[in-house]
Protein backbone atom coordinates (compact mmCIF):
# COMPACT_ATOMS: atom_id res chain seq x y z
CA UNK A 1 0.00 0.00 0.00
CA UNK A 2 1.10 3.79 -0.50
CA UNK A 3 1.44 6.43 2.62
CA UNK A 4 1.33 9.73 1.94
CA UNK A 5 3.90 10.90 4.92
CA UNK A 6 2.14 14.00 6.36
CA UNK A 7 4.04 14.40 9.29
CA UNK A 8 7.63 13.83 10.34
CA UNK A 9 8.31 11.78 13.53
CA UNK A 10 9.88 13.91 15.82
CA UNK A 11 8.11 17.55 14.50
CA UNK A 12 5.08 18.85 17.00
CA UNK A 13 4.19 20.31 13.86
CA UNK A 14 1.14 18.25 12.33
CA UNK A 15 0.60 19.34 8.70
CA UNK A 16 -2.93 19.44 6.97
CA UNK A 17 -3.65 18.10 3.07
CA UNK A 18 -6.58 18.03 1.36
CA UNK A 19 -6.00 13.93 1.04
CA UNK A 20 -7.15 13.41 -1.89
CA UNK A 21 -5.35 16.21 -3.99
CA UNK A 22 -2.30 16.44 -1.61
CA UNK A 23 -2.91 19.86 -1.79
CA UNK A 24 -1.13 21.11 1.64
CA UNK A 25 -4.25 23.40 3.65
CA UNK A 26 -2.48 24.11 6.68
CA UNK A 27 -0.02 23.48 10.12
CA UNK A 28 -0.51 23.96 13.22
CA UNK A 29 1.91 22.52 16.61
CA UNK A 30 0.75 19.97 18.55
CA UNK A 31 1.74 19.14 22.50
CA UNK A 32 4.08 16.39 21.88
CA UNK A 33 5.97 15.29 18.86
CA UNK A 34 5.10 12.53 16.61
CA UNK A 35 6.53 9.03 17.59
CA UNK A 36 7.01 7.94 14.11
CA UNK A 37 6.04 9.47 10.72
CA UNK A 38 2.58 9.73 10.64
CA UNK A 39 0.09 10.01 7.69
CA UNK A 40 -2.67 8.00 5.19
CA UNK A 41 -3.16 5.17 3.15
CA UNK A 42 -3.72 6.74 -0.38
CA UNK A 43 -7.14 5.76 -2.38
CA UNK A 44 -8.94 4.86 0.76
CA UNK A 45 -11.50 6.23 2.57
CA UNK A 46 -12.17 5.79 6.46
CA UNK A 47 -16.11 6.22 8.57
CA UNK A 48 -14.85 10.16 8.92
CA UNK A 49 -14.47 10.60 4.92
CA UNK A 50 -11.11 11.11 5.36
CA UNK A 51 -8.58 8.41 3.82
CA UNK A 52 -7.04 5.87 6.57
CA UNK A 53 -4.80 6.66 9.01
CA UNK A 54 -1.07 5.53 9.80
CA UNK A 55 1.94 4.85 11.81
CA UNK A 56 5.17 3.82 9.43
CA UNK A 57 7.51 2.16 11.98
CA UNK A 58 10.83 2.41 10.31
CA UNK A 59 14.42 3.79 11.01
CA UNK A 60 14.89 5.79 7.46
CA UNK A 61 13.21 9.61 8.20
CA UNK A 62 10.92 10.20 5.85
CA UNK A 63 9.42 13.65 5.25
CA UNK A 64 5.90 15.71 4.88
CA UNK A 65 4.74 15.08 1.37
CA UNK A 66 6.95 11.72 0.88
CA UNK A 67 5.06 8.37 -0.58
CA UNK A 68 6.13 5.25 0.35
CA UNK A 69 5.66 1.76 -0.85
CA UNK A 70 4.43 -0.42 3.11
CA UNK A 71 3.01 -3.30 4.87
CA UNK A 72 0.15 -3.29 7.25
CA UNK A 73 1.18 -5.17 10.36
CA UNK A 74 -1.43 -3.91 12.84
CA UNK A 75 -4.42 -2.06 13.75
CA UNK A 76 -4.73 1.05 16.49
CA UNK A 77 -7.58 0.94 17.37
CA UNK A 78 -8.87 4.87 19.07
CA UNK A 79 -12.69 6.51 19.62
CA UNK A 80 -12.06 9.59 18.82
CA UNK A 81 -15.04 12.31 20.13
CA UNK A 82 -16.96 9.11 20.19
CA UNK A 83 -16.18 8.67 16.23
CA UNK A 84 -14.09 5.50 15.15
CA UNK A 85 -10.39 6.86 14.68
CA UNK A 86 -8.51 3.72 13.86
CA UNK A 87 -5.13 3.68 12.65
CA UNK A 88 -3.08 1.41 10.23
CA UNK A 89 0.03 0.50 11.46
CA UNK A 90 2.70 -0.40 9.21
CA UNK A 91 6.16 -1.12 7.96
CA UNK A 92 8.32 0.49 5.09
CA UNK A 93 8.55 -2.48 2.57
CA UNK A 94 11.48 -4.71 3.33
CA UNK A 95 12.37 -3.47 6.74
CA UNK A 96 10.54 -6.28 8.19
CA UNK A 97 8.37 -6.32 11.48
CA UNK A 98 9.59 -3.51 13.78
CA UNK A 99 6.41 -3.73 16.31
CA UNK A 100 7.53 -4.20 19.50
CA UNK A 101 6.47 -3.57 23.63
CA UNK A 102 8.34 -0.58 22.83
CA UNK A 103 6.57 1.00 20.06
CA UNK A 104 3.47 -0.20 21.55
CA UNK A 105 4.06 1.63 24.87
CA UNK A 106 5.34 4.83 22.55
CA UNK A 107 2.15 4.88 20.39
CA UNK A 108 0.30 4.66 23.81
CA UNK A 109 1.53 7.31 24.99
CA UNK A 110 1.45 9.49 21.97
CA UNK A 111 -2.04 9.17 21.76
CA UNK A 112 -2.85 9.61 25.00
CA UNK A 113 -1.38 12.86 25.59
CA UNK A 114 -1.08 14.67 21.68
CA UNK A 115 -4.19 16.78 22.71
CA UNK A 116 -2.75 17.76 26.58
CA UNK A 117 -2.60 21.71 24.12
CA UNK A 118 -6.03 21.69 24.47
CA UNK A 119 -8.00 23.40 27.07
CA UNK A 120 -10.02 21.07 28.98
CA UNK A 121 -13.52 21.44 30.61
CA UNK A 122 -15.83 19.74 32.25
CA UNK A 123 -19.28 19.13 30.66
CA UNK A 124 -21.86 19.94 32.72
CA UNK A 125 -23.46 16.25 32.52
CA UNK A 126 -20.32 15.40 33.86
CA UNK A 127 -20.43 17.63 37.07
Amino acid sequence: MKVFIQNEAGSDIKHSHDEKTLEPKWKTRFSRAYPLPYGFVLNTTADDGLNVDCFVITNQPLTTGQIVDCDPIGLMEQIEDGKTDHNVIAVVQGEGDGFDENTKRILTDSASHVFDHLPFTIAPSLV
